[in-house]
């Protein structure tokens, strides 16, 4: 890769001061550290609402709250952590801060439409927000229909929320696709990219053509709510299973849209700390774009009890087998990435091997759920809720942590005190399987999901249900505690602390507010560490023939 700038110039953090210098700003880094707050910040919202979930399941009956208040707390509980802390975690707030950086370039391709994208996700955020304040949405995060159109609830100001939020995504996706195929620098084809641009293209892709779909079946229900046009709703003429067409339509490939991101994440950190090239870098990238094709294709198998015919079914469940391949390919070339190699067990690699094995659960207990018979029993019980927190949370969530812990050197310019991290690691990675994994267990025995009540029987793992999500929310609390901490008095990041070989750890940390003041000539891949020395003196990395 390029040679280090030698430059020293003021960091973006210290570029221009006061309120309005980053409101107003075009830096597609400060854009991303905002983005970073806001979706943090929801984190703790949507986390809140789901240890009161988890509270009030710890008895049958009432415990805390009312079956009312059960059925919003678990509403906003999903639409939060869906639609404003995984979908834009990574490629909103990390992708920002990061993919002009891996290009060597000083902006994303449209600056401007870029801090829109910010400034959208902030009023569909207070949208939903608003929807909480004044009798929340009851409906799940699904709104699906006849329910969403029929109950009391506050549904149109959740739904507008999540069509604001819709455009923010698309705005998202154009601009970094735009910024891949753009501004690279020279020397850096195709094949010479990280593999987390990669990602992010195919996440972009997914945003531009999906979300769309959502967001005309999220206006068409509000006008069905308000008017009383007969669409969705049977009494009024409509097909409620139309709405699950559409809404699924676009919510699987919103699933990858998730996931995919997060592939990108744990593709970086596997390389760095087992100090190997990665091992088949072009299956590992080409999958990504095989992923966002085939998600498109499979959204039928979410509606095996919606009485569609079976050779539909038949046809969805054989696709949603085929996709499992490029996802399996992934997981196949990162354990072959460490094998044999010198492995570091640093806060970044600690989640990513967390994540290769709790998503790891969480894909192939998907296999349970495409097939047909199968889906039948498990089919809305919590089986499925396992499943999908062992994909979300053991997923995005985890790979989202691994990555802040990877470049919050890079974004902050301070390092966080390197046991504080893997003290919390170890402590989210309990608290997540202790969590979902009884729900497994409860799934297969017929426990529903969403339910208030439930038998005596399921009381024991209900309860070790919810000691798991205090323990991991003790575990993320842990977290915010050091990475402030080290903002405060972590010592000063030297450019390179992991020895990654991508043009992002070519600039000084935090980076210059130009990034870079020419396009730097790439010459290798991002993968090769042979000329990587450890500089006990700046504790970091340095080229070797440089030292």
């Amino acid at each position: 890769m390029a040679s280090p700038s030698t430059t020293v110039d003021e960091s973006f953090l210290t570029h221009e001061k006061g309120i309005l210098s980053w409101l107003c700003t075009l830096d597609h880094k400060r854009i991303g550290v905002m983005y970073l707050g806001c979706v943090l910040a929801a984190f703790l919202l949507g986390g809140s609402f789901a240890l009161l979930v988890r509270a009030e399941l710890w008895t049958p009956g009432p415990t805390l709250i009312d079956h009312d208040t059960y059925n919003q707390a678990f509403t906003v509980h999903g639409a939060v952590m869906v639609f404003l802390v995984i979908i834009p975690g990574i490629p909103a707030a990390l992708g920002n801060i990061v993919l002009p950086l891996m290009l060597g370039a000083k902006d994303v391709a449209f600056p401007r439409l870029n801090l829109a994208s910010w400034y959208l996700w902030v009023i569909g955020a207070l949208c939903l927000v608003t929807s909480l304040i004044t009798n929340a949405a009851d409906t799940g995060w699904t709104f699906y229909t006849p329910y969403s159109t029929t109950t009391t609830t506050s549904v149109i100001p959740a739904l507008f929320g999540a069509f604001v939020l819709g455009f923010s995504s698309i705005f998202t996706g154009l601009n970094f696709i735009t910024t891949i195929h753009k501004l690279r620098p020279p020397g850096m084809s195709w094949f010479r990219m990280p593999l987390f641009l990669w990602a992010i293209y195919a996440t972009g892709i997914m945003q531009v053509l999906a979300t769309p779909v959502l967001g005309i079946t999220l206006l068409m229900l509000i006008v069905e709510r308000a008017l009383g046009i007969g669409i969705f709703d049977p009494a009024l003429g409509g097909d409620p299973v139309l709405f699950q067409h559409f809404f699924w339509f676009y919510s699987h490939p919103a699933v990858y849209i998730m996931i995919v991101p997060a592939f990108g994440v744990v593709s970086e950190i596997f390389p760095v700390f087992s100090r190997k090239r990665i091992f088949g870098y072009k299956f590992i990238a080409l999958s990504s774009v095989a992923i966002a094709i085939l998600g498109f294709l499979v959204w039928g198998h979410h509606m095996f009890t919606s009485g569609q015919s079976v050779v539909a079914s038949t046809v969805f469940s054989a696709i949603t087998f085929l996709i499992a391949i490029p996802t399996a390919i992934k997981v196949f070339n990162w354990i072959s990435t460490m094998y044999k190699g010198a492995i570091h067990l640093d806060t970044p690699m600690l989640y990513a091997l967390a994540f290769l094995w709790v998503f790891s659960i969480g894909g192939v207990t998907g296999m349970y759920l495409s097939v047909m018979s199968t889906d039948i029993h498990l089919h809305d019980t919590y089986f499925v809720v396992a499943h999908f927190h062992y994909v979300m949370m053991g997923g995005a969530i985890t790979a989202l942590m691994g990555g802040l812990h990877y470049w919050w050197p890079k974004m902050s310019g301070r390092m966080y005190q390197e046991g504080a991290g893997q003290i919390g690691a170890i402590i989210v990675l309990f608290g997540l399987n202790l969590t979902f994994f009884p729900q497994f267990i409860m799934g297969s025995r017929g426990m529903p999901r969403r339910y208030y009540n439930y038998l005596e029987e399921f009381q024991g793992m209900h309860q070790l249900s919810t000691l798991g999500a205090f323990t991991m929310g003790i575990g993320f609390l842990w977290t915010a505690y050091y990475l402030f901490v080290s903002l405060r008095s972590g010592r000063k990041a030297p450019a390179n602390p992991w020895g990654g070989g991508s043009l992002e750890w070519q600039c000084s940390s935090p980076p210059p507010y130009y990034n870079f003041h020419h396009p730097p000539e790439v010459t290798t891949g991002p993968y090769e560490y042979a000329d990587m020395k450890y500089d006990a003196k700046i504790g970091g990395y340095v080229k070797a023939s440089e030292a």
